[in-house]
């Protein structure tokens, strides 16, 4: 089985690539990302677990780019709420209209299997009910929206011979390779080591619903092997995963010993509050449920955070916030304002 990683050497890829190798004998995965965060690793990259790497922008793939392929994962994407907001065009190019024309381009190459790596951000500003596959999305932010836009996108191009999974996520966490500390988990753990206090910036009510990357990486295989329908929009989380965002902190301060927590109680309320129903999931992928360790989790990725160097660098002005990394290409002009790549 050959299986293609669009955007592979993002945060997600690393570790889907060494958990597919592992769980799929004989499978070859295979990677295309237009390397926006080359020498922004937290580890050494598994280069060894990829049947080949190339770098391009999604952007830019044709038919071609698929040829071969039996399943493409579809994870590049810019990835959160503030770069969308700084860049809300490059945003919906990428992540709507590029992943839409790469899908129809892999329909016709004959890839079989589609997976695209949505969220459970679209929706939104949440009640306290747990929110279904079935409910009113509300898209708050420019990222959200884009993958609203792609899964009405992707509805008309699944087939009997072209399966389609939109795997929403809740919000990702956990070490790896290419790490990001623009995440709430990863956040808090990295600030709490560096400084020895969290700070919450919201008035920590705002409900969260989180997946470890290892977690993540099981529902792709899951998706890029499942039978049944031929398209499925599926919440992938858990309810065991799921905090208010103060009680997530104080989970951590725990874990970890002698942190202080500061939660902003004057602040304004944060809409992005939302719960979330992972039951059709758990009733689709039963093999396939999360399964990481809370404690396990938080103390894996302190160790990853201690690995790293920064010297006098604070956390949130450092590589490991996408955002920055962006903005200081674009300052260079090593990248135009639509995110392209200046030069070869």
């Amino acid at each position: 089985m050959n299986i293609l990683l669009v955007g592979h050497r993002g945060y997600i890829g690393p570790v889907a690539a060494t958990h597919l190798t592992r769980a799929l004998p004989g499978a070859a995965v295979h990677g295309i990302d237009a390397k926006w965060f080359a020498g922004s690793e937290a580890a050494a990259f598994p280069d060894a677990v990829f049947a080949s790497q190339r770098r391009a922008d999604v952007r830019d793939l044709t038919e071609a780019d698929f040829a071969g392929m039996d399943a493409v994962v579809a994870l590049a994407a810019v990835s959160n709420d503030p770069i969308g907001k700084e860049f809300e065009d490059a945003t919906a190019d990428i992540n709507s209209k590029a992943v839409l024309k790469a899908a129809k381009a892999a329909r016709a190459a004959g890839v079989r299997r589609f997976v695209f790596a949505s969220s459970c951000s679209m929706y939104g500003a949440g009640s306290d009910s747990l929110r279904k596959e079935t409910d009113t999305l509300n898209p708050l932010t420019a990222y959200a929206k884009s993958k609203v836009a792609t899964e009405e996108g992707l509805r008309g191009l699944a087939a009997d011979d072209f399966m389609i999974t939109s795997l929403r996520f809740a919000t990702a966490c956990g070490a790896s390779p290419m790490l990001r500390l623009d995440l709430v988990l990863n956040d808090f753990v990295a600030t709490a080591l560096r400084t020895g206090r969290i700070e919450v910036l919201s008035d920590g009510t705002p409900w969260r619903p989180l997946i470890h990357v290892e977690d993540m990486s099981r529902a792709i295989e899951w998706a890029v092997t499942r039978t049944g329908e031929k398209m499925v929009e599926v919440n992938v989380g858990s309810q065991a995963w799921t905090w208010q965002v103060g009680q997530l902190a104080r989970e951590v301060a725990e874990l970890l010993g002698g942190v202080a927590v500061e939660i902003n109680t004057n602040a304004a309320p944060d809409k992005r509050s939302y719960r979330v129903d992972f039951s059709r999931f758990a009733a689709l992928a039963p093999d396939h449920q999360p399964r990481k360790d809370f404690a396990t989790a938080v103390r894996e990725l302190a160790d990853e955070v201690r690995g790293i160097e920064l010297g006098d660098e604070a956390i949130r002005e450092s590589r490991f916030i996408r955002l920055n990394v962006l903005r200081g290409l674009v300052q260079s002009g090593k990248l135009d304002d639509e995110l392209r790549w200046t030069a070869a």
